[in-house]
């Protein structure tokens, strides 16, 4: 299998555009880097955030931030995860579900779920769930999930679910103590995948399935 040479870019108007009138992807931030997605929408919801930003619209549950580079991207017991530039889907949503902290594992649930299915059906992969927050392909980790959730006062508990998914990298891009551990979809389909293509079908699944769990039952 070839590496994958040059690196497609994410486009958040595009991504918007294909996932309007949604729920997740009202509105799509892509930043070059962040230390981590998860960070950066925490920052963007608190008040401090909101001070400087358009409350109106960037605080707006459904909110999606994508990172072309993560440098300090994380995964469940404060792991380090790899966010190789251009190579994988590094992103957070913004929710706010009427849910207990104490239930913040069924976001987790959810997601993990709503990526296994955009695999299966979408590549015809078989991915296989790892609790607490990782999806396998072949026994190896090809995408994660990290739920953050944060107390309101007066208003509904804050959500962000932090997603990483490896797509086009190569053996070789992964460091030598992950290799045995970790595959990209490009790995398993021996061909390169469009990173724009797969973030679309990816939040689209996100959407439905949030809103048949999460918004149905609180309406």
């Amino acid at each position: 299998m070839s590496t994958v040479d040059t690196l497609d870019r994410l486009i958040a108007d595009e991504l918007k555009a294909a996932l309007s009138p949604a729920l997740i992807g009202r509105q799509i931030v892509v930043l070059e880097q962040t230390g981590s997605t998860n960070d950066a929408v925490l920052q963007i919801a608190s008040p401090r955030g909101a001070a400087v930003s358009n409350p109106q619209s960037v605080v707006d549950e459904g909110l999606v931030l994508f990172a072309e580079h993560q440098t300090a991207g994380r995964g469940q017991r404060g792991n380090r995860w790899e966010s190789m530039t251009g190579k994988g889907l590094w992103f957070s949503i913004l929710l706010r579900p009427v849910i207990h902290l104490s239930d913040s594992g069924r976001l987790t649930m959810w997601a993990i779920e709503a990526i296994s299915e955009v695999l299966r059906t979408g590549f015809h992969l078989e991915p296989a769930i790892k609790l607490p927050n990782d999806v396998q392909l072949h026994g190896q980790k090809v995408a994660g999930v990290l739920v953050e959730m944060r107390a309101q006062k007066k208003a509904i508990h804050l959500a962000v679910v932090g997603i990483g998914i490896n797509v086009n990298q190569s053996l070789k891009d992964f460091p030598p103590e992950l290799q045995r551990a970790a595959i990209s979809l490009a790995m398993a389909l021996r061909r390169p995948v469009n990173r724009q293509e797969l973030a679309i079908a990816v939040l689209q699944n996100l959407d439905r399935t949030y809103c048949e769990r999460f918004v149905a039952q609180a309406s």
